[in-house]
């Protein structure tokens, strides 16, 4: 057992531990081992990804989890990944090759996928390294990339199986387009931006000569592919126009006007122009009343041949331009105002997407739902926290077909042929299946890549070896828990419910433990943009992963955003500071190490042993390893993390230690060794109850303090049962004895507060005496003096039941004693008396103009409500700040 150093510096720690349980195989599962599966697939991340706060918040949940679970005696795994992420590796790839001044459509699909190839075996994968810095325990030997050939054909077939089963078509909808990648995009890959822009009234004029209808929008360019004016069949300004004509301006065409509950009367004029080929409500407008679908633009959302010559081949931008001037030119335009809209942009091209009629794939998924639905109600899988429930049904309730179709090259090729001059409509001219056709010559493939959630929905049992079976997936399926984040509720979690009762028959987890979004100090998301993100290998660097890890499950309550700054690593930082000399203390004893022989591993003393010091100690810890287990199976990270800390900090480092002081030097033998065994017990419980979320200090004490002689990792020590071993070594807990030591530690804070009060420094001793309340108070007192004398660095402490203070002796009522500090020796009296009444002088001068202020009827009418309560506040602090100091003048006046 070497020496531990007189300050813990992480960083070697860290790196030499990680590839020691690296080099052991120490995170492998192990099916052989006869333990019951406990298992956990991680949310892959982008294989362009680098290592952000969500993901440390995510990964430390998982970690912890797995560690516990090996700790409590499961075959615990945790299969990591990467995601190919089809838009965000093709718009890099794309990048590095404009940089190189190649353009994407120069080359072949074939030669284009080389260099993404290439690009990801360089660059791809740079966040597995990050996560290993984190400390996380996955299974490395069964890592997974989504574009693996074992995968990628489970992806394949999983279309296949759906398609032959008439849940996935073919049809010419709108969809969600980037004009960057040129290709439909996701709800999940649109970000909504507040935009300050215009709101365009002009005039259509109507056919019948009577005048004409006032429409507003925000897009004016697309006025030209409008096929009708919509008014609400309630809106009484508008009955005479319902199934009329107005000529549409610019293209010259006349258009109907229809009645659709949808329009909004509030909005604008009432009117609204319908675009059904360029907006979703109007899209559904467009089929209710069996509208013509006019596209005007190309996949780069210039303007196609189906406008005015004048505006074909101009950028949407350039177009709105140009229309507004021709309809002012034309004494169309009514008026201009300023208005705030919110915008969907590609959260990759960063461009403002468009709602582009296209031929794409889609899924149906109403049969698919219903049993996802079931699931969730019949209780099988569990949603923390549960009020996440009613938006998971909700979804569920209104879902929609999935566009399953990108229009990329990188990505799950759709494992569609269609015969050569064939139409490719006709679903007779159709090859569908895994292998293609047997004569390819005579096919040529769907050009188009599938949405990468159409791939990761199949994550949980596609990492093995699905649709082949093996003991893998049999023994590994379904997993317990998925940890994520609620914002892709619907695009992920959802889905996996969906494929794994689909494909699988069963559910894929059993709970899904939904964390909150990691923001800053003020509350907002972290983003580049805002100059606000933290880098978590920064924070390692400067704090550690173990500071890193801990200070997050400190911060993270079910249900809420978590909201971090550099200085609140600092919490995790000095916990291992104190574990470390705590662990130093109890080292320098080394005399006394052999008599303590393996108490740390379980109890081996009665309870004849056991002063109430101890008996008191032993409670704490069985009621934090208690709390810390039921935070855990209940995801409540910041109760378990809280529960350990509490227990560590104030009771063992701050309480057990300072008081073991007095026992180790009191020249009992006897009661020394049974000090050292209590202290050894409760040290090697709590690195175990710790480790989970500190793996790397626990792990290099657990070896430095000698433990590993029961187990030579940690990692596989059992997860901490106090009350059990309690039980089994034969002794129970004594409520009785635990209240009277926390009065003792209450009076001992309060006898602390009194030297406060007066500024007398820690280091300076003072007089000290106790007043039981009773006899059986008194007795304890007396036993414990010495204890509490070290405790308080008192000069004396005498025990009298019968004192009465004489002097200037401040004092303060405890559960069961109260305490007396004679001043007359420790301070000069009548200096601190004459500082005390001036400024209790001065504190009755500011609260007397406190209490005016709120008294001034001017002031409480005129004020906002928060600056009065502000004043009123204020009043309350000073009234309490002199109800204190008026009782300290007092007892300095005896």
């Amino acid at each position: 057992m070497a020496e531990l150093s007189k300050t813990y510096d992480p960083k070697p720690v860290e790196s030499r531990w990680y590839a020691t349980w690296r080099e052991r195989g120490d995170f492998r599962a192990r099916p052989e081992s006869g333990r019951p599966p406990y298992t956990i697939v991680i949310p892959p991340p982008n294989v362009t990804g680098i290592l952000h706060m969500g993901h440390a918040l995510n990964n430390t949940i998982q970690d912890v989890l797995v560690r516990w679970k090996r700790m409590q005696g499961f075959d615990a795994v945790w299969i990591p990944g990467t995601d190919h992420a089809s838009i965000a590796t093709e718009q890099k790839v794309v990048a590095a090759l404009e940089q190189q001044g190649v353009a994407k459509r120069s080359l072949s699909r074939e030669t284009f996928l080389g260099h993404a190839w290439a690009w990801k075996e360089k660059y791809g994968g740079i966040i597995i390294g990050q996560l290993e810095r984190m400390g996380c325990s996955c299974d490395w030997e069964r890592e997974r990339f989504t574009m693996d050939p074992g995968y990628s054909r489970a992806v394949l077939e999983a279309f296949v199986r759906l398609y032959h089963k008439g849940l996935i078509h073919r049809g010419h909808r709108l969809v969600n387009w980037c004009p960057v990648s040129r290709s439909a995009i996701s709800d999940e890959e649109v970000v909504h931006r507040e935009v300050r822009g215009k709101l365009w009234h002009f005039r259509y004029p109507r056919t019948d000569g009577m005048g004409s209808v006032v429409v507003a929008t925000t897009r004016p360019e697309t006025m030209l592919g409008d096929t009708a004016v919509a008014v609400n069949p309630k809106d009484s300004r508008y009955q005479d126009l319902i199934g009329k004509t107005v000529k549409l301006p610019l293209a010259g065409r006349e258009i109907p006007v229809i009645a659709d509950e949808f329009v909004d009367p509030a909005f604008g004029t009432g009117c609204v122009k319908v675009t059904p080929a360029h907006d979703p409500n109007d899209f559904a407008m467009g089929e209710r009343h069996g509208l013509v679908f006019i596209n005007i633009m190309n996949d780069d959302a210039s303007l196609n041949d189906r406008v005015p010559e004048a505006y074909r081949g101009l950028s949407r931008e350039a177009a709105r331009k140009r229309v507004v001037a021709d309809l002012e030119a034309l004494g169309l335009m009514e008026r201009i105002e300023d208005y705030i809209n919110q915008v969907g942009y590609s959260q990759r091209g960063d461009v403002p997407i468009e709602f582009y009629m296209s031929e794409q794939w889609f899924m149906r998924m109403d049969e698919l739902a219903r049993p996802a639905r079931e699931a969730v109600l019949d209780g099988r899988i569990r949603i923390h926290p549960a009020h996440w429930v009613k938006t998971y049904l909700h979804w569920l309730d209104n879902i929609q077909e999935w566009c399953i179709s990108r229009q990329l090259w990188w990505g799950h090729r759709i494992p569609v042929w269609y015969r050569k001059g064939a139409d490719r409509s006709d679903p007779e001219a159709r090859h569908v299946s895994v292998e293609g056709p047997p004569d390819p010559e005579h096919w040529e493939q769907d050009e188009d890549v599938l949405d990468t959630w159409a791939s990761s929905w199949l994550w949980p049992f596609a990492v093995h070896t699905w649709p082949e079976d093996s003991e893998a997936l049999r023994r590994y399926y379904p997993t317990d828990v998925l940890a994520t984040g609620p914002d892709i509720l619907f695009f992920w979690v959802a889905r996996m419910v969906m494929a794994g009762l689909e494909f699988m028959g069963d559910i894929p987890f059993t709970d899904v433990c939904l964390h909150g979004i990691v923001r800053d100090d003020d509350g907002r998301k972290m983003s580049k943009s805002l100059g606000n993100s933290l880098d978590p290998l920064e924070i390692i660097e400067t704090y550690s992963a173990d500071a890193l890890r801990f200070s997050l499950m400190m911060l993270t309550a079910p249900g809420q955003d978590v909201q971090v700054a550099p200085q609140k690593f600092e919490l995790g930082r000095n916990f291992a500071t104190k574990i470390w000399n705590a662990a130093r203390f109890i080292q320098m004893q080394n005399e006394g190490l052999a008599e303590a022989g393996d108490a740390w591993r379980a109890p081996d003393w009665t309870a004849a042993d056991l002063s109430r010091e101890d008996r008191w100690l032993l409670g704490r810890l069985q009621t934090a390893a208690a709390a810390a287990t039921r935070g855990l199976e209940e995801f409540r990270f910041d109760a378990a993390a809280s529960a350990i800390y509490e227990f560590v900090w104030r009771h063992y480092c701050d309480w057990y230690v300072e008081a073991a002081k007095t026992a180790l030097n009191a020249g009992d033998p006897v009661r020394r060794t049974t000090t050292l065994k209590v202290l050894h017990y409760g040290l090697a419980s709590a690195l175990r109850l710790l480790h989970p979320f500190m793996p790397f200090l626990t792990e290099e004490l657990w070896h430095g303090m000698g433990y590993a002689a029961w187990t030579d990792t940690i990692q596989f020590a059992p997860w901490p049962d106090p009350a059990a071993e309690a039980t089994a070594g034969g002794w129970t807990r004594d409520e009785a004895v635990e209240t009277a030591v926390e009065a003792r530690h209450e009076l001992v804070r309060l006898a602390r507060n009194l030297k406060a009060e007066y500024g007398i420094p820690t280091a300076r001793r003072a007089r000290f005496v106790v007043k039981p309340h009773d006899p059986a108070a008194e007795a304890a007192y007396r036993e414990d003096a010495d204890v509490i004398a070290s405790l308080l660095r008192a000069e004396n402490l005498d025990v009298d039941p019968d004192h009465v203070p004489a002097g200037a002796t401040p004092s303060a009522l405890g559960p069961d004693a109260t305490v007396y500090m004679p001043l007359a020796g420790v301070i000069d009296v009548e200096a601190e008396r004459t500082r005390q009444r001036a400024k209790l002088e001065e504190l009755d001068a500011n609260l007397k103009r406190a209490n005016h202020k709120l008294l001034d009827r001017t002031f409480l009418d005129k004020a906002p409500e928060k600056v009065v309560a502000q004043f009123q506040a204020r009043r309350d602090e000073l009234a309490d700040q002199r109800a204190k100091l008026a009782r300290l003048v007092a007892a300095l006046e005896g």
